[in-house]
Formats: structure tokens, C-alpha cells, sequence
């Protein structure tokens, strides 16, 4: 049975109550006074209910929101670690296409020079080792990575620092506890 209230604070909203069915002989038999079973009662009870139920719906929009908000942070997260990832693969690719004399092995650093002409090439001879004789603009300094991935000199120290720790995991692998959560203590260590 559905009862449409107004509520005391927010006179213009109305909210639906539905009451368990009631039946004046339940199984055919008279149990209890019809009159009392039956009877609409203290109104402020229909009001109390209509509060309850506009309280739980209130409280459900909250959470949908803010779980929805959560998952928007995480999209916009995702989408911009996704620009970095496709902006890291161009520059990679941009760097393994300029002209290089000499065969280019993980673990070192090269040194990107430009002609007048515009071309773009790598070197191992860094500016500070030709001094004041450098024969192009030096434009930056990269380390290739063992993946083939270029990492820009300003952030080879704290790239190596993260493949120390994969390393250090990786080779303690079989000796990690079987935790559920996330755990990485002794890694940093």
C-alpha cells in the first residue's frame, strides 16, 4: 500500500511510503480487531517514514555521486597518463630515427647534436668533452634504456632508482609473503 507524504521541512517534495499489506483475516481467520489493523494511524508515523525513506535516498545520490566523482578522477588520470605514454613513444621513435654513425647499445648515454641544416644526429662524445671546439648546437642528452626507451639525462638518476628496485623485487620474488594488499616494505630499504 503506497502513501504519497509532503515532509514538515520540504513542503513542496513529496515522497512515497510504501506500508506492508495488511489483511483483516490472515489464513481466514480474524486474528485481531480489524479496526486496528486497519487503520491509517498517527499521521506523524507516514511522515516519520516519507523522512526515513527521503534520508535514504538522499544519502544513496551521495554515494552514486561521490563514487562517481572517484571514477572521474580516475579517468582524468588515466587519460592524461595515456598523453604521456603516446608523447614518450613519439619522442622515442623521433629519437631512434635520427642519423647515427655508430650501433646504439642500452645502457649508455648518446648526446643529440644539430646541424645548420637542420638534421638531427646522435654522438658519444659529450659537449663538455669537445669544450669550447663543439661543431653543432648540442640540443640534450639521453640514455637508452635496456626496453629501448630514451631517457632524458635530467631523469636518468631517478629512472636507474626505479630499475634498482624492479630489479631488487624481481630477483626477491619468491621470497615475498602472500599479502592481499600492496606491500613493499624491505624494497626501498
Amino acid at each position: 500500500m503506497d502513501r504519497t507524504v509532503s515532509l514538515p521541512n520540504q513542503p513542496d517534495k513529496t515522497t512515497t511510503v510504501t506500508l506492508v499489506e495488511s489483511s483483516s483475516t490472515p489464513g481466514g481467520l480474524e486474528l485481531v480487531s480489524s479496526y486496528q489493523t486497519t487503520r491509517v494511524g498517527d499521521p506523524t508515523d507516514l511522515v516519520a517514514l516519507a523522512t526515513q525513506v527521503q534520508k535514504g535516498d538522499d544519502f544513496i545520490k551521495a554515494n552514486a555521486c561521490n563514487k562517481l566523482t572517484v571514477i572521474a578522477d580516475q579517468i582524468r588520470y588515466l587519460q592524461e597518463q595515456a598523453r604521456k605514454v603516446l608523447e614518450e613513444a613519439k619522442r622515442d621513435a623521433d629519437l631512434h630515427h635520427a642519423a647515427c654513425n655508430i650501433v646504439k647499445k642500452p645502457g649508455n648515454m648518446y648526446y643529440l647534436y644539430q646541424r645548420p641544416s637542420g638534421q638531427k644526429y646522435f654522438s658519444i662524445i659529450s659537449p663538455k668533452e669537445w669544450g669550447p671546439s663543439c661543431p653543432h648546437q648540442f640540443i640534450s642528452a639521453f640514455k637508452l634504456q635496456h626496453d629501448m626507451s630514451w631517457t632524458p639525462v635530467d631523469e636518468v638518476q631517478k629512472r636507474d632508482a626505479e630499475i634498482a628496485i624492479m630489479d631488487k623485487l624481481l630477483s626477491q620474488q619468491t621470497a615475498l609473503p602472500p599479502y592481499t594488499e600492496p606491500n613493499f616494505k624491505g624494497i626501498s630499504d
